[in-house]
């Protein structure tokens, strides 16, 4: 048994190493690709440790400077950070092995920068996940931004460039102009930065601006992808699928959620914010996000901004959980961060499986090619259910929890918006599938196998299944941070 603070420093760190190492193992290709498998399980195992002691009630504490007083550059970690922290780490090490098959197998540029800023970006995520108050949150907030940009913009083609500069404008913009002045708010009318389980600002705050104080953390998280601010997401899906996988189904994405519902969480509190009503709006923004992205994913033939549209409606899911403001809610919300995580990189590890083993990146090419590549789309299945919420996947039990959070709210026309939801979802994530087992093949193509693209969506997709039988320790914390037992 190491001790919390080693853990927590191992956790932090050993991403960083293996972006600091990648460089140097150049030379030997094998051992450069293996760092960050290896890092990965590293970050994990650390990252059990300290969810394990969250769960018997300690708060693992890392001090590093003091600012001011109240200000402190801290690391404590909340139940909601135990669970992106498993997360995040969790699922690198997966996203590391598939990184390796699809940068290979594609014979892409620049592979030793792309797995040093990938790592870099992990470190961030972690960072986030662990941050103790509102001010390192939104350092290495800000520092998982910059270290993405590299890898939006990997294939330095006009395209990417200009899905760069979108990527930083809408990312950058919100959180300079929204977020920071958010968080400044905070501090001076409170005189600390702290998360606190049930929140601090009830008393702190006129209860007639704390639906301003809301928007501009709403808005200025800019990585929750709201619609209008969404159009990021869809735009870095030129990136290579390995950045889509982890960085724009796990790690930036569910920064961004992260953010929110910490935000509500530990410094609004539920209770406050739902005696002052100050969500209601939230709640019918979520609602139209949700439905309206949808929409939007079935008219998408190409597979990645299906799947990206897709991402904006579940993330909305994640903040509608917050915005409800009940402890049902918030526990469905913070349980769909895992359950979205392994369904969704499931689905994106699919589709760049596809695109290496076949060059195909339209739905409408899938036609008869279910049988050439039969477990990369069996996979797909798997998430896809995963994500529709159809037992016994993990998905199932995060929805549920969402809607038995929306009726304890007395919001009975979000049960409407979410069963129409996970319908459209039926229609855009089944009909790759229906296409490629149930058509005619109208395109032949050479399929060239190769295996580590194809063994970590399969283990994804296990994975999604596991967690509807074995989702305890997730349930648990989950339960915690809505201030439960």
């Amino acid at each position: 048994m190491m001790s919390l603070q080693i853990a927590m420093l191992i956790g932090l760190l050993a991403p960083l190493m293996v972006a600091v190492l990648t460089p140097f193992l150049a030379v030997r290709h094998v051992w450069r690709d293996a760092a960050g498998p290896v890092g990965g399980v590293i970050t994990f195992i650390a990252a059990v440790e300290v969810a394990l002691a969250v769960l018997d009630g300690e708060t693992p504490r890392l001090f590093v400077a003091q600012i001011a007083e109240g200000l402190a550059i801290e690391f404590a970690v909340t139940p909601l950070g135990a669970i992106f922290g498993l997360v995040a780490s969790g699922l690198w090490i997966l996203a590391a092995l598939y990184s390796v098959g699809y940068m290979r197998g594609n014979h892409e540029k620049h592979q030793t920068r792309f797995a040093a800023f990938y790592a870099v970006a992990v470190h961030a995520a972690m960072a986030v996940a662990w941050s103790g108050n509102l001010l390192v949150l939104f350092i290495f907030y800000e520092i998982l931004t910059f270290s993405t940009y590299p890898l939006v913009t990997h294939k330095e083609s006009a395209v990417a460039r200009n899905a760069g500069r979108l990527y930083m404008s809408i990312l950058v913009g919100t959180s300079v102009i929204l977020l920071l002045p958010a968080v400044v708010w905070v501090w001076f009318n409170t005189g600390t930065l702290d998360f606190r389980p049930g929140g601090y600002l009830e008393g702190q705050i006129d209860p007639t601006m704390v639906p301003i104080l809301l928007g501009l953390f709403a808005f200025g998280v800019g990585k929750a992808a709201l619609m209008p601010i969404h159009r990021w997401l869809p735009a870095a899906m030129v990136a290579p699928t390995p950045v889509s996988a982890l960085l724009h189904a796990v790690a930036v994405v569910k920064a961004g959620v992260f953010t929110i519902l910490t935000v509500v969480v530990y410094v609004f509190g539920i209770d406050f914010l739902a005696k002052t009503g100050a969500s209601q709006w939230l709640i019918w923004l979520t609602a139209f996000t949700i439905l309206a992205s949808s929409v939007v994913a079935i008219s998408k033939d190409d597979i990645k901004a299906r799947l990206a549209y897709s991402t904006i409606s579940q993330l909305s899911y994640i903040v509608l959980g917050a915005a409800l403001a009940s402890q049902m809610a918030v526990q469905g919300a913070a349980l769909h961060i895992v359950m979205h995580a392994a369904g969704k990189i499931t689905l994106f590890f699919c589709a760049g499986a596809i695109y290496v083993q076949a060059h195909l990146t339209k739905v409408s090419d899938l036609d008869g090619q279910g049988r050439e590549m039969p477990w990369v789309f069996a996979a797909f299945f798997v998430g896809a259910l995963s994500i529709i919420g159809i037992p016994p996947l993990g998905g199932s039990w995060s929805k549920f929890m969402l809607m038995v959070g929306a009726a304890d709210a007395g919001y009975i026309a979000i049960l409407v918006v979410l069963g129409l939801s996970s319908l459209l979802n039926v229609f855009y994530l089944l009909e790759p599938l229906s296409r490629a087992f149930f058509r005619e093949k109208i395109k032949s193509v050479e399929v060239k196998r190769h295996p580590l693209v194809v063994i970590p969506p399969v283990m994804t997709a296990l994975i999604s299944v596991a967690l509807f039988f074995y989702n305890e320790t997730f349930l648990d914390l989950a339960i915690l941070a809505s201030g439960g037992r």
